[in-house]
Formats: C-alpha cells, sequence, structure tokens
C-alpha cells in the first residue's frame, strides 16, 4: 500500500512538472519575436581593385558568393532595418500570427533564393571574365559602404 501511494504521488509530481516545463516553454516562445534581418550581414574586409587582381579567380569567386549572401539578406529589408537583431517588436509591428507568418516566409523565401542563386553561380560564374568578377565585386563592395550612409537620407 505504501508503495503505491508513493509511486501516485511521484506520479503526480511528475506530471505537474511536466504541465509547467511546457506552459513555460509556450509562453517563452511567444514572446520571442523573429529578427527580420538575419544571417551574414557583413563581410570579412573591403578591397580595391590590385588587391583583387593579384586573387585567383577561385578567391575572386568565394568573395562574389560572400558578397551575394549579405545583399540577399540586407537589402530588401532597409526600409525596417540594415543591421541585425530589429525584431517586429522593434518597430512598432504587431507580433501577431499573420504578421510572424509573412516574417518567416521572407526568411524562407531569402533562403531559398540565396541557395538557388550560389547553385547557379558555381556552375555559371567560373566562365565569367576575371575583370568583370572584379567589377562586380568592387560595386558589391561600394553598395555595402553605401549602407552606412543610409541613415543619411532619412528626414526627421
Amino acid at each position: 500500500m505504501r508503495t503505491k501511494s508513493t509511486l501516485l504521488i511521484l506520479t503526480f509530481f511528475l506530471i505537474t512538472g511536466i504541465g509547467f516545463a511546457q506552459k513555460k516553454a509556450a509562453s517563452k516562445k511567444k514572446n520571442t519575436s523573429m529578427n527580420i534581418i538575419t544571417g551574414k550581414v557583413n563581410i570579412s574586409k573591403y578591397h580595391n581593385h590590385d588587391e583583387l587582381d593579384r586573387m585567383s579567380k577561385g578567391e575572386l569567386l568565394g568573395l562574389y558568393t560572400e558578397r551575394i549572401k549579405v545583399i540577399v539578406n540586407i537589402l530588401p529589408n532597409i526600409a525596417f532595418a540594415t543591421k541585425p537583431g530589429i525584431t517586429m517588436s522593434d518597430l512598432g509591428i504587431p507580433d501577431t500570427k499573420e504578421n510572424k507568418k509573412a516574417l518567416e516566409n521572407n526568411v524562407d523565401a531569402s533562403v531559398s533564393y540565396f541557395d538557388s542563386t550560389i547553385e547557379f553561380q558555381k556552375t555559371i560564374l567560373p566562365y565569367s571574365d576575371t575583370r568583370d568578377l572584379i567589377a562586380a565585386i568592387l560595386f558589391y563592395e561600394e553598395t555595402l559602404k553605401s549602407l552606412h550612409t543610409y541613415n543619411d537620407y532619412k528626414t526627421d
């Protein structure tokens, strides 16, 4: 009899503990807001024409891909943010189910777009002229540098 009551009390506490843990996890999940900008948001170094000219085509392809990734993650969202860590709540956007789903769809679409673009680039980009590749990298880097002055275009 004593074993049954001990087992019953132990089971009760175990079920109660699991119930509270799930409730806590659900409320924690509700209060977390997704970032508007996710993924890679900066490049390791900016280059000049001479530096790029001394690099192999393989190195240039890597730089080109890195810059595309940053641009795909930032540019479509600059009306909201130019840096990571900004959430819908920070911008005053209601954290509704529909808004969260829209943001999730946007993130998924960006990842899908990037993956298909990189797959294409891996196949076709090696055929590009090295001078064009260098020009594109420099153009992308100038575009990324201009993000530092984005706030200059805002009027108060």
